[in-house]
């Protein structure tokens, strides 16, 4: 196992993941499981190698995530914020690629809150005439 790797965490909603990357090959691991194993849906593979893919180096590095929090479809997005954010640090040239694509920007949309007297946040109780 490789001793150098550079550090970030990516957020979603309420997930974090902690990311760190690794020159060279290696198995991605996420919560330690092989990434096939804890992702079965193909989209989210697809959403967490975008920043590997864009920057070319998919097949020279590889990863090791803990992620927790929310739910499947947000998890993967913060990997990928993780990732975007380790590749960013490691070169300059990543960065403007990254940035272009809008993937080093942390999505700070979370779930509002329910309010008293409201059946959900916003959602109103039925309006009776009698």
């Amino acid at each position: 196992m490789a001793s150098k790797y550079i550090y970030t965490i990516g957020k979603k909603k309420t997930a974090s993941a902690q990311v760190r990357l690794f020159e060279g090959k290696g198995e991605c691991m996420i919560n330690g499981k092989k990434i096939g194993e804890y992702i079965s849906r193909k989209d989210l593979f697809d959403i967490v190698y975008t920043p590997l893919k864009l920057c070319k180096v998919k097949e020279t590095t590889y990863f090791e995530v803990k992620v927790e929090g929310s739910g499947d479809s947000s998890q993967a997005y913060a990997i990928r914020h993780g990732l975007a954010r380790a590749l960013a640090g490691k070169d300059a040239q990543f960065r403007a690629i990254l940035k272009a694509e809008g993937l080093l920007t942390r999505d700070a949309r979370k779930v509002e809150r329910k309010k008293p007297g409201k059946h959900k946040a916003r959602k109103s109780m039925q309006w009776s005439k009698r």
